[in-house]
């Protein structure tokens, strides 16, 4: 698999990761460079450690499906896919997170009359790690077809982390500076890119195209 695929894969498993963060952003009265960088750090650490653990786990029965190991990867990577791209039409219901308490809010989507307040969020573990849990869980499956397709796992796990954090620190900034206008369209993209990569995959087993 070539970097350019790798790093396609990366920015489409990132983009759960962007769309809390945009929440994430949103609340924050200023998004400093410490707080972009915890955000980043949560979700960037789990989206490498989550593909590892699928691939380790991938890599003990990989030999005795080998047959079918691409159909496997396309199957994985259509259902993640199509799942992004669904949830991205589902109706926005803004970040969960979000209240109305009282006077001074700066909430540029809050849907009270009175000027808008906010609730930051938490950037403590109790807050953070469940949503950096159930943000990558997604990249433990792709971590399996990983193991099926005998992907090098250190470079594609560094380039998960990496871009995922730099993605999450950016949409905590583009959240507190524009509100959450891109959360559906970054989860769509990132659906409709891999669902194109499974696609490219199983084709490629096939004989249909060859890079």
């Amino acid at each position: 698999m070539s970097f350019l695929e790798l790093f396609l894969i990366a920015v489409g498993l990132s983009m759960d990761a962007f769309a809390v963060a945009l929440c994430s952003g949103l609340t924050m009265p200023k998004a400093t460079l410490k707080k972009c960088l915890i955000v980043g750090l949560y979700f960037g650490i789990f989206q490498a450690v989550m593909p590892l653990t699928g691939y380790l786990l991938g890599t003990s029965f990989a030999e005795k499906i080998v047959a079918f190991d691409h159909w496997i990867a396309f199957v994985l990577l259509l259902f993640i896919g199509g799942k992004m791209a669904y949830e991205s039409f589902k109706k926005d219901e803004g970040c969960a997170d979000r209240e109305c308490p009282g006077n001074g809010c700066e909430d540029r989507e809050c849907p009270g009359g009175e000027p808008p307040v906010k609730k930051e969020a938490s950037l403590n573990p109790g807050e953070m790690l469940p949503l950096a849990i159930a943000t990558s869980i997604d990249a433990l499956a792709v971590g399996v077809s990983f193991a099926f397709l005998n992907v090098n796992i250190v470079p594609a796990v560094l380039s998960i982390g990496l871009v995922t954090l730099s993605l999450s620190m950016i949409g905590v900034k583009i959240g507190n500076v524009f509100g959450v206008k891109f959360k559906s369209k970054a989860e769509l993209a990132g659906g409709v890119i891999l669902v194109l990569m499974g696609v490219k995959i199983l084709l490629e087993h096939l004989g249909v195209i060859s890079f």
